[in-house]
This record gives structure tokens, C-alpha cells and sequence, in this order.
């Protein structure tokens, strides 16, 4: 990797274009047909969980507004107010911008306002910020973001275009991933970038942190084992080594297995929840309609596919009822690693019981 000063990859490869932008393809084209077309809103709220865009698109929105009318190569920077209500969420801070909204832009046609983390504001910065919202001079926009939508007052959504950002899916993401070590220079196996992506759980700027980080970790070769070492993940391995047991009934062998897994240092409830996931996938992989829901590598992808032959409908949905119980009831029982090995023992039964019933 380069030898200059380090810039970690989520502000290096942070867009700068809608094109750039990952996973969010509906939402990008709508607001550059908006702006093709001049039908611009003075208010536009943008909701969705951390990472997934929000605030770049913010930025990239405020910048073009003002680059039409031959005028592509300004920056337009200076008309471009940011507000982070979670360290700012006073009267007096938003009374700094309601200020500022009356003046016009010397250069370029509007000035933009983006207030991150909106749902900080305070009940009176909110209340003083209203009057500005009602009645915006032509010139102002406010962009305003937030990840918990629920906690917007009314007054302030009825006035705001609503766009609500999704979780970047794991492909996208992957795929985003690739792209990056490429361009560092880092090798990588795809299975480990899925790792990754999966993880992210939807934030593209989780899943840049920890490519970052095991870069660090394997100096500029991310393999599989590496990432699941690093980010303390199980295995995909020892999902279907304890489902293969389960299906032949083979209780001793899957107890066997999740001693293991204990003595590595994980969570019988991350466990537990792994295996719902495990046999879920399994599920889904049972038919050419649901197979799209299925997140993983090609490779893992051909795994589920040998295994799901061999698991019956009934025993992945008896299964999941079982898994279902014991996550409810996990923490409060007394005995957590009996709680998870009886349900051990009921999965390894139900292939039992489907035997008994076939003779």
C-alpha cells in the first residue's frame, strides 16, 4: 500500500459522484431527475441506518444543485452549510443558520443546509427551526438526516420529500469491496469479502473499517480464515458439520461439535442464532424462487444447495420453531449451555422421529 500519509478507505473511497454512490440506485435518480428538471423541494428529509449514504448523498445533491448553467467546474463548497445536531442541537445553533438563511448567495443559484443526526435538535432548537421551515426564501434547501425517523415531530415531515435509504445488501457491498482492494493493491478471496459484508450488517462504512483494519491484520492479503480469525466470526464450516450430525441423528457428535465451538471462545447464544440463520438458508435454498434470498459466495451458495437436498421442509421449519424458543428463552435460564444442548438433542430428534414415521 502506498507509503504516504494513511487515509482510511470509508473518506478515501467516500463518493463524489451519483454514479459512485453504492445500493442506492432508486433514490440517486430520482433526486438527478429533480434537479435535470428544476422541480426541486426546499426541504428533503433523508432517513435510513448508519453508513448507507445519507450524508454523502447530502453533499453530492448540495454541490450539484448549483453546477448547472455552465457553471460544472465551481465547487460551490462555500454555499454549503453542515450541522451535526448531535454535538449542536441547541436554540442558539439553529438560530446561527436561521441567520445565515437570509442572505443571498453571492455566487450560485442556492444555499444548501444539511443537519445530520435531526432527530438531536432539541424541542425548542426544533420549534425554532420551524418558522424557518414554513417559510424558506427561494434561494435556501435544507437537507436533513437522521437514522431514527420516528422522532421527527409531524409539523417537520409534512414539509420535508421523505427518502427513505435502504441497507446496502451484501452483493453490492462485496462487490464495493473488490473494487477497493484492487485499487490498494490487496489480494483477497471473495468468500472473506462476503465475511465482511455480512458483518457490515447494511453499513457500507462498518464493512470499509474492518477491511481496513484486516489489512493491518494480514499485511494486504485478506483471506478467508483471516477475516473470521480477526472479526471473531464462526465458521460457516461448523454450521454444516452440526446440521449434517443433526440429520443423521447423531446427537453425541453435534454435543461434540459445540464444545468446540464454546472452547473458541463463542457465545451459545451466538450460536443459536447462527444455527436459526444456517437453517434458514437452508430453506430458502430448497427452491429456484427463494434461492435470490440467499446472501453468500457462489461457493457457500453450492454448499447450502448439497445440503438442503438432504434436509426435509419439515425438518428445517420443526427445526426453526426449536431455535426460535431457545433464543426467547436463552437468557433467562439458569443453565445456558444445557439450554442449548437440549436443543440440540429435540433437533437431533426430529430426523428420528421422521424415520419412525416412514417405517
Amino acid at each position: 500500500m502506498a507509503e504516504e500519509q494513511f487515509i482510511v478507505s470509508a473518506r478515501k473511497y467516500r463518493p463524489t459522484t451519483w454514479e459512485t454512490v453504492v445500493g442506492q440506485e432508486t433514490i440517486t435518480s430520482t433526486l438527478q431527475h429533480a434537479i435535470d428538471t428544476g422541480h426541486l423541494a426546499q426541504a428533503y428529509l433523508f432517513c435510513g441506518p448508519r453508513g448507507v449514504g445519507k450524508t454523502t448523498c447530502a453533499r453530492i445533491f448540495a454541490k450539484t444543485i448549483n453546477q448547472k448553467d455552465g457553471m460544472e467546474q465551481e465547487d460551490f463548497s462555500f454555499n454549503i452549510f453542515e450541522l451535526d445536531a448531535a454535538s449542536n442541537n441547541s436554540v442558539d445553533d439553529i438560530r446561527s443558520i436561521t441567520d445565515q438563511v437570509r442572505i443571498v448567495p453571492q455566487v450560485g443559484k442556492y444555499k444548501v443546509y444539511i443537519i445530520d443526526e435531526v432527530h438531536m435538535l432539541s424541542t425548542n432548537a426544533f420549534n425554532a427551526f420551524l418558522k424557518t421551515l414554513e417559510e424558506p426564501p427561494p434561494h435556501a434547501i435544507f437537507i436533513l438526516a437522521t437514522t431514527e425517523k420516528h422522532k421527527i415531530i409531524p409539523t417537520i415531515l409534512s414539509r420535508c420529500q421523505v427518502y427513505d435509504f435502504n441497507r446496502i445488501s451484501i452483493q453490492d457491498m462485496a462487490n464495493h469491496l473488490a473494487y477497493v482492494a484492487k485499487e490498494e493493491n490487496v489480494k483477497f478471496e471473495p468468500d472473506a469479502l462476503h465475511v465482511i459484508a455480512e458483518k457490515a450488517d447494511g453499513a457500507l462504512r462498518d464493512a470499509l473499517s474492518m477491511f481496513d483494519q484486516i489489512v493491518n491484520y494480514c499485511d494486504g492479503n485478506i483471506t478467508y480464515d483471516a477475516v473470521i480469525k480477526n472479526l471473531n466470526i464462526l465458521d460457516y464450516d461448523y454450521y454444516f458439520k452440526i446440521t449434517d450430525n443433526l440429520l443423521k441423528n447423531e446427537i453425541h457428535h453435534s454435543l461434540v461439535v459445540f464444545n468446540e465451538i464454546l472452547e473458541n471462545g463463542f457465545d451459545g447464544h451466538n450460536f443459536i442464532n447462527g444455527l436459526g440463520s444456517h437453517l434458514r438458508n437452508l430453506l430458502v435454498s430448497k427452491d429456484a424462487i427463494t434461492l435470490k434470498l440467499l446472501e453468500v459466495s457462489d461457493n457457500v451458495k453450492a454448499k447450502y444447495n448439497e445440503q438442503s437436498k438432504l434436509a426435509s421442509p419439515k425438518f428445517l421449519i420443526d427445526g426453526l420453531m426449536i431455535i426460535g424458543e431457545t433464543d426467547v428463552q436463552y437468557k433467562s435460564s439458569k443453565n445456558q449451555r444445557l439450554h442449548v444442548e437440549l436443543a440440540l438433542m429435540k433437533l437431533s430428534s426430529l430426523t428420528a422421529i421422521e424415520g419412525e414415521k416412514k417405517k
